[in-house]
């Protein structure tokens, strides 16, 4: 199966000043698709805060360093905003690990997990439902790097960018299924 990546602009935020000319921009889009990344812990006991909040358009992806910048007031409103939507995978798990940050009150998302579940899609991964809806995989090769680390690589940019943008690809092919009516739930037998 071939491999899927985001191949629109990737914008790295490392201050608030540029949250908020970020924001300004995601405000004038409908749906945005939405992931977090946490640096991996290889010891028991112990966790580490969300470092990377994606935000993504149709063609560009905003990662907002939050480790560097914590939860900026321009962020807090576009996560409570109930007028656009936000389209993730368990978005629960991303939303407690934002709160932990900073409480705020979630408006307008919309996690695919349920969402798929409606159609008839029984995958629950990001990965599995990609390559069902697509025919293409979604590699998760940089899944457990560091993502607190000063400069994140391309591959990290690229993946972080894919899992988000990739959301709005899935929600958009979904609604427009439900709109043409072209599809069926078929169920198996195991």
């Amino acid at each position: 199966m071939p491999t899927e990546l985001f191949g629109g602009r990737i914008i790295v935020v490392h201050s608030v000043a540029d949250v908020e000319k970020a924001v300004s921009y995601l405000k004038g889009f409908p749906i945005l698709g939405i992931d977090t990344e946490t640096r991996p812990s290889f010891a028991k006991g112990k966790t580490y805060e969300v470092a990377l909040m994606q935000v993504s358009t149709e063609d560009t992806c905003f990662l907002f360093r939050l480790n560097y910048i914590g939860m900026p007031d321009a962020l807090l409103e576009l996560l409570q905003d109930s007028r656009q939507l936000k389209v993730g995978l368990s978005l629960r798990d991303d939303i407690q690990r934002l709160q932990a940050k900073h409480r705020f009150s979630p408006r307008g998302f919309l996690d695919l997990q349920s969402y798929v579940k409606e159609m008839g899609i029984e995958a629950q991964s990001l990965q599995k439902i990609y390559a069902l809806l697509f025919g293409k995989k979604i590699s998760k090769s940089q899944r457990l790097t560091n993502w607190e680390a000063d400069v994140l690589t391309d591959r990290q940019k690229g993946y972080a960018a894919t899992d988000a943008w990739a959301c709005i690809r899935i929600y958009n092919y979904l609604e427009e299924l439900k709109r043409s009516e072209d599809y069926r739930v078929v169920e198996v037998e195991l």
